[in-house]
């Protein structure tokens, strides 16, 4: 990378939980973090947001709202991303496994998200930021 990266992470909020996923099959296999991924040229932010949630687990979100920046530098990974962190309500579907991108999406609570998590994610987290209780 020449350049930082743009990507998104987005806590979806179902009955006081949050979707989380296992990543494989890339950077970050057998990491956890919610649905995101990498914005695309001439994408509108909140397309994006509800298009990554559709492919990567299969669901229809509401109340789309940004929270907050993460600066997510990985040396070992070659990788620099800006993370814009959203956050939405869960508003249909069951959560679905994308092939060779996440398995095992789990509806959790805040404070029992399972380990290691991606570092976006876990950049997110020092944050101090509760997604189930942001009004933005």
């Amino acid at each position: 990378m020449r350049y930082p990266g743009v990507g998104t992470g987005i806590w979806v909020c179902k009955d006081g939980k949050v979707l989380i996923g296992k990543r494989i099959g890339r950077t970050g296999t057998n990491m956890w973090c919610p649905p995101g991924g990498k914005l695309e040229l001439w994408e509108e932010w909140e397309d994006h947001v509800r298009r990554e949630t559709r492919e990567e687990c299969g669901l229809e979100i509401k109340h789309v709202r940004f929270m907050t920046l993460t600066n997510d530098m990985s040396p070992e990974f070659g990788t620099h991303f800006v993370t814009m962190c959203y956050v939405a309500d869960w508003e249909s579907g069951e959560p679905r496994e994308e092939p060779g991108k996440h398995v095992d999406w789990q509806w959790r609570e805040l404070g029992d998200l399972p380990q290691p998590l991606f570092w976006p994610t876990a950049n997110f987290v020092k944050k101090g930021i509760n997604p189930l209780e942001f009004k933005g």
